[in-house]
């Protein structure tokens, strides 16, 4: 009889066990593993615009959800940031300093934390240290040094970030407000070209480097450039060769709307004309031929006493040194063109690759900005187009 008693209270015990309102729900599956982080770039290395978490599943029939808790500081405590089904959670914004997940089973019982992660932005990769560019025809070449890449940890390299933004040529500074920068895209190599580019339209240009977490590098010096309309092997007769073909004008914006558009670029004329930037003059005394200036408002110069790799090799228009006197053309060697209209300077680049008996092949740049001397950024970086931001 008092083993029955024993049993009737053990019985009356557990029932009443079961039926209290007060009762916690014992863990029953395993903390989820490996809990890991990818940021999202947005551009300003201090503020992500979010964080990706991802963990391994927890392979079990009686999973029902995980949850994800989070706190902003060290000394905080946690809180429940969300629940998901998936093994993977997008907290969207600035997030937090630490985050672990726990996974939830039918009954509502919760098993112990993952393993907590800290997002830390001293992970950062270096920022690359300097930024070049190459104006082109309605696009710009960037390369920059591979620093972050070559002093990153083993595998810890993801890939740079090309950003874009509008450049102020009046006062020389980038505007780098959030709403105006635009992503141009990613790259693995130390190399971009940007395309799509409106000629004449300066705007400036930053690189970051992004690591395998995600973690956002400060950007790379700034840099200006400015697109503009280029051709290659235009051939010139000389005037007392073939007068109708003997002259040349980089850009006449026959509509006024301030681009290059078709043909309104690198203008074969008449060489009595007496609005072309220049004519071919054949010298009879030594059978030489020379680039002679012929609008009221053109002068021009010798680039350089030596000849010159290529066309990309003349990069800013030198402020001063212009003159209304002809120079002889010779393969190889730049020139460059200042063309005063309607109170405003328009700059030309020319390179010679080819003198002939009769006539000159050349490859021609114009900047359709007006003021604006860039024809070309090359390296070294000495042409004063890197530039600071402003807001």
């Amino acid at each position: 009889m008092q083993f029955s008693s024993r049993h009737a209270l053990l019985a009356a015990t557990l029932l009443g066990f079961g039926c209290s309102s007060n009762t916690a729900v014992l863990p029953v599956l395993a903390p989820p593993q490996d809990l890991a982080y990818q940021l999202d770039p947005s551009g300003d290395p201090n503020r992500p615009a979010g964080i990706l978490l991802v963990w391994d599943h927890v392979s079990s029939s009686d999973l029902a959800s995980y949850r994800v808790y989070s706190r902003g500081s060290t000394s905080g405590s946690f809180s429940l940031r969300g629940e998901t089904s998936s093994n993977t959670f997008h907290d969207n914004g600035v997030p937090d300093l630490q985050y672990y997940v726990t996974a939830v089973d039918v009954n509502g019982g919760e098993s112990d934390a993952s393993n907590v992660i800290t997002v830390d932005e001293r992970l950062q990769l270096a920022r690359p240290a300097s930024l070049f560019s190459v104006s082109l025809n309605g696009a710009v070449e960037l390369d920059w040094t591979d620093n972050a890449f070559l002093t990153a940890d083993a595998g810890r390299f993801k890939w740079y970030r090309v950003y874009s933004m509008p450049y102020d040529l009046d006062v020389g500074v980038c505007i780098t407000q959030p709403d105006s920068i635009s992503l141009e895209g990613t790259t693995v190599a130390p190399e971009f070209v940007a395309g799509a580019l409106t000629n004449g339209v300066p705007r400036c240009y930053g690189v970051s480097a992004i690591s395998e977490e995600g973690y956002e590098s400060m950007w790379s010096p700034l840099r200006e450039d400015t697109p503009r309309p280029d051709a290659r092997n235009v051939l010139v007769y000389a005037f007392e060769s073939q007068p109708a073909q003997s002259g040349f004008r980089f850009w006449s914006d026959a509509n006024g709307n301030g681009r290059g558009d078709p043909g309104e670029l690198g203008l074969v004329q008449a060489g009595n004309r007496t609005d072309i930037d220049f004519w071919i003059h054949l010298q009879a005394s030594d059978s030489t031929l020379w680039i002679v200036p012929e609008f009221s408002g053109d002068s021009v110069l010798l680039y350089s006493t030596s000849p010159v790799a290529d066309l990309t090799s003349i990069d800013y228009a030198p402020e001063t040194g212009y003159s209304r006197n002809m120079l002889q053309a010779a393969a190889g060697y730049g020139y460059v063109f200042q063309r005063l209209e309607n109170g405003q300077y328009h700059y030309a680049g020319l390179r010679v690759t080819h003198v002939g008996r009769q006539y000159v092949i050349f490859d021609f740049s114009v900047q359709t900005d007006p003021g604006n001397p860039e024809l070309v950024v090359m390296r070294p970086e000495v042409t004063g187009s890197k530039v600071a931001g402003s807001r």
